[in-house]
């Protein structure tokens, strides 16, 4: 597996403990003791990585290529998908996912963004970047979802909504708004994840839930830390420190209470062991959909405007 530039002692010390037991396997020589104690000092330099990483290197794991998506996660732990597509206005964008599901046996509606493994698909899901055709496809789901009394899933991946001329041409800033209006009023429990990126309003735009919960990896912020280099230093070499300003972690955002609950990834990042993460997203998402689904509708919404309307009171 492909390393960051901090994990390269790690990469370097798994490639070097793969090669001895090839090697003990090609000669026949018994060389489990060395293995074992590179194994032990293995567990320990992974241990000190990854339970002191900067808001930096968070980004650049909740950014890694090879790091579960929306449609892995339906794959892995959801049944029945079946996908919606097309804002009835314009066109059907690929960079965000909608459609009917079942997880544990439950009718669900499920939605988020997607990126690509590769430049080819990419380019068709457009990094994950929605048009305001995207999240017009999201209201229409949610409203489908209100019609039916079925609950919400929403994955959250996004550097952030597209900013092309097309985009704003067509409203991607009304669309954005008219989501975070109607998302309110949306009576069926909502529980939305952020899996990788949540970047500005291109995550808030499918973001309005009851529970909004954070992977241990991900980052939640109004600008990238790249974007945010830009503007107040003029430098986007800056953007390490401009991650620690934001306070875009998940730690920082549980603290100040923007979200619910971080949930645990596998030590390394969810791409390390992407069976594992889904389990664990699961459990999370089973144990807050059976939470909000025991309110009543009214409490349900009058909870849910609470919980935004505070976000950065003073006092």
């Amino acid at each position: 597996m492909n390393g960051l530039n901090f994990e390269k002692p790690i990469v370097e010390l798994e490639k070097k403990i793969q090669d001895l037991k090839n090697y003990s396997s090609d000669k026949k020589i018994d060389i489990s003791s060395e293995v074992k104690r590179l194994e032990e000092k293995l567990e320990e330099l992974k241990k000190e990585t990854y339970s002191n990483l900067t808001a930096w290197q968070k980004v650049q794991i909740a950014r890694h290529p090879q790091r579960p998506y929306t449609l892995d996660y339906i794959g892995m732990i959801m049944s029945d998908f079946i996908e919606i597509h097309g804002d009835r206005s314009f066109a059907d964008d690929k960079a965000l996912i909608c459609g009917f599901a079942k997880i544990n046996n439950k009718k669900i509606i499920v939605m988020g963004h997607q990126k690509g493994r590769d430049t080819k698909e990419n380019l068709k899901r457009n990094f994950g970047c929605a048009h305001p055709e995207g999240y017009r496809k999201a209201l229409r789901v949610m409203q489908l979802a209100e019609k039916f009394d079925l609950p919400i899933i929403i994955f959250i991946d996004t550097p952030g909504a597209y900013p092309g001329i097309g985009a704003e041409e067509r409203g991607q800033a009304w669309a954005i708004a008219l989501n975070l209006r109607e998302m309110m009023n949306v009576a069926v429990p909502i529980v939305a994840t952020i899996i990788g990126e949540g970047g500005s309003g291109g995550a808030l735009g499918i973001g309005i839930a009851d529970r909004v919960c954070v992977l241990e990896n991900a980052y939640y912020s109004v600008i990238s830390p790249e974007g945010c280099a830009a503007i107040l230093w003029k430098e986007g070499s800056k953007a390490p420190e401009a991650a620690e300003v934001l306070k875009l972690t998940a730690q920082d955002l549980l603290k100040r209470g923007i979200i619910d609950e971080i949930v645990p990834e596998p030590m390394g990042g969810a791409h390390r062991d992407p069976e594992k993460m889904g389990q664990i997203l699961k459990e999370s998402i089973s144990k807050n959909l059976k939470e909000t689904s025991a309110l009543d509708k009214e409490e349900l919404l009058k909870l849910r405007y609470k919980k935004f309307r505070v976000i950065g009171a003073i006092g």
